[in-house]
């Protein structure tokens, strides 16, 4: 008996060291996958260095300086043979040294680095064959030593809710403690390493958010259980998108469409979770393709940023303003702004002043990016410059709310921001009573009574629409834009006319601020990229720069478009609560699930 624990023993310990030394090796070289492939290297150099008397960088280096040597004086000399019509076979003492120098400099590397090469194939062949023979050897011992690791584990004095890493959820190696792991969550939990260190000082985002996301649970005393955390490129957001990521959050994505707009099909992508939301846009977008299409034209593309500055007296503030709205200044202001950014380019400059302080809203083209980091920048490069000639002046902020970034706002209603587009469609008669159920006259009433009246009753700032953020935040959310900026990309104005003698129906979204990219921020990520190539925009636009970040805003207006027919139409054929309590309710036990989960 005691045989068979000694034996069981053994294998287990093998088995946990292997896991260690698998981790420690994801730790230092996150690429690589057996130990004996990672540390080939330097089995290789310790054997070198028992042949070699010296160290093995400096052979290297004597080699490699000889071998470019040799090399120059050969060619050189040959340079000067062609020249003075010497035979090349004809050869000196000199170039008969050079040339078995060069000989012996390449045997000695192709040598060196070459088996190295191959022998790291065969190493990593081996360890793997080494591991499957390892495991058919202990898998009829499987569960004996499963439990032993368990025993071992609840025997270990540690918290009540020990941090656990995966080698491989799809392998058959067993799940440990990690000791390194525990020290580092009990430091994070004791306030000795701040969470906000960790991937620097790890280097592995993965783990790193693992154990952010233990210490958290210990900390607060509550689960994260739902909360995913595997399946998720933690490089990619790093520096970029989210800080002390804990996990990733599922939102589905739904498709609306074909929509037909400007004589091409889209399939639009829409990240929601609320229900009928992409049933009802691809209803619109129904309607829309049934009755030939809609067109959207794009009327601005200027992304904005106002900086706030603030002089001794008013008088100052406004010869600062006059001196920004001079046509003859423009040129110099704009080669200031341009400086910083192939793609930003100045298009004007708007100044508003209270008091003493003066609020200056630059203007900028800025590519297929959304481009608020392009304008900062050339803002700052004008600022700098307008410091020599106004050193009185006092930069208060670079953003003084002028601009007006994530904010409703009646100058971005007014003057736009961003791309600013209308679409519009005329629908047929008979689409509107077969596909949209309800009549054109019922239609018109209910938009001058619901989006322009009652709108106005609310005061409403940009919001003459039905739902319009709806749709912009599903998109916004499917293509990695900025959903704060849905505030102000989500203003529109909805129209309906009755045309054609009454017959047919005009309708028409005007949407002065859609804020979007398609480089950049967001946009990079895996899952969203995905959904920028389904549409055909994704990443910049080699041959007309911004035509991809146009052509988007432009699907937007025309999701929208689609999106306002048929809810419009869903209220008028009094079918809004209906289906909703059909498809946006769950029967299930929601709570059920995830406590059994």
């Amino acid at each position: 008996m005691d045989h068979v624990r000694k034996k069981n023993s053994n294998k287990s310990a093998k088995q946990i060291s292997f896991s260690i030394d698998t981790h420690e090796l994801d730790h230092h070289n996150k690429h690589g996958f057996l130990k004996n492939t990672a540390h080939h290297g330097h089995d290789h150099d310790d054997v070198a260095d028992e042949l070699v008397p010296l160290p093995v960088y400096i052979v290297n280096g004597v080699f490699f300086t000889l071998f470019f040597s040799v090399a120059y004086f050969l060619l050189h000399r040959w340079r000067e043979k062609i020249r003075n019509s010497t035979p090349l076979h004809v050869v000196t003492f000199s170039e008969i040294a050079a040339i078995i120098s060069l000989l012996a400099s390449i045997i000695y590397l192709l040598g060196f680095f070459g088996i190295d090469f191959v022998q790291s194939f065969i190493t990593r062949s081996s360890s793997y064959d080494l591991l499957l023979e390892d495991d058919i050897e202990e898998e009829e011992e499987e569960n004996q030593n499963h439990k032993l690791c368990d025993s071992i584990v609840s025997c270990s004095p540690q918290p009540p809710q020990p941090s656990k890493m995966m080698i491989d959820s799809s392998s058959s190696l067993i799940t440990i403690c990690d000791e390194k792991d525990e020290e580092i969550i009990k430091s994070v939990v004791d306030g000795e390493t701040p969470s906000y260190s960790l991937e620097t000082k790890l280097g592995d985002c993965k783990r790193a958010a693992s154990i952010r996301r233990e210490a958290l649970q210990r900390m607060t005393g509550r689960s994260l259980n739902g909360l995913p955390l595997d399946g998720f490129d933690y490089e990619s957001i790093l520096g970029q998108c989210c800080e002390m990521p804990v996990g990733f959050i599922q939102i589905p994505v739904g498709i609306a469409g074909p929509l037909l707009l400007n004589g091409v099909e889209y399939s639009v992508p829409m990240a929601t979770t609320e229900g009928c939301l992409v049933a009802s846009t691809n209803r619109g977008c129904k309607a829309i393709f049934a009755s030939g299409g809609a067109t959207s034209i794009l009327l601005k593309d200027g992304m904005t940023r106002a900086p706030v500055v603030r002089f001794g007296t008013a008088k100052r503030a406004a010869e600062l303003k006059f001196y920004m709205e001079d046509p003859v200044n423009f040129d110099t202001l704009a080669c200031m702004f341009n400086k910083s950014s192939r793609f930003g380019r100045l298009q004007g400059v708007q100044c508003a002043i209270a008091g003493k302080n003066l609020y200056m809203r630059f203007r900028c083209s800025t590519g297929d990016a959304m481009g608020m980091n392009m304008v900062s920048k050339g803002v700052q490069n004008v600022l700098d410059y307008l410091q020599n000639d106004f050193p009185d002046m006092d930069v208060i902020g670079i953003s003084g709310n002028f601009c007006s970034d994530k904010k409703p706002a009646a100058v971005n209603w007014i003057e736009g921001r961003g791309k600013s587009v209308v679409c519009e469609a005329i629908i047929k008669d008979e689409v509107v009573r077969k596909v949209l159920k309800t009549t054109v006259a019922s239609l018109v009433e209910l938009n001058m009574l619901k989006n322009l009246t009652g709108s106005a009753i609310a005061g409403a700032l940009g919001g003459f629409n039905a739902h319009a953020s709806n749709i912009v935040s599903a998109v916004f959310l499917a293509t990695g834009q900025d959903p704060a900026q849905n505030i102000e990309s989500s203003h529109c104005i909805t129209m309906m006319e009755a045309v054609n003698d009454g017959k047919d129906l005009h309708i028409s979204v005007t949407m002065p601020s859609i804020e979007v990219g398609t480089v950049g921020g967001g946009t990079q990520l895996a899952s969203q990229s995905a959904c920028l190539n389904l549409l055909g925009v994704k990443g910049a636009n080699k041959e007309s720069p911004g035509a991809n970040a146009r052509l988007l805003a432009k699907i937007i207006a025309g999701s929208v478009l689609a999106g306002e027919l048929s809810l419009m139409s869903a209220i008028s054929a009094g079918q809004l609560v209906k289906s909703h309590m059909k498809y946006n309710r769950s029967s299930k036990d929601v709570s059920s699930i995830v406590a059994s989960s």
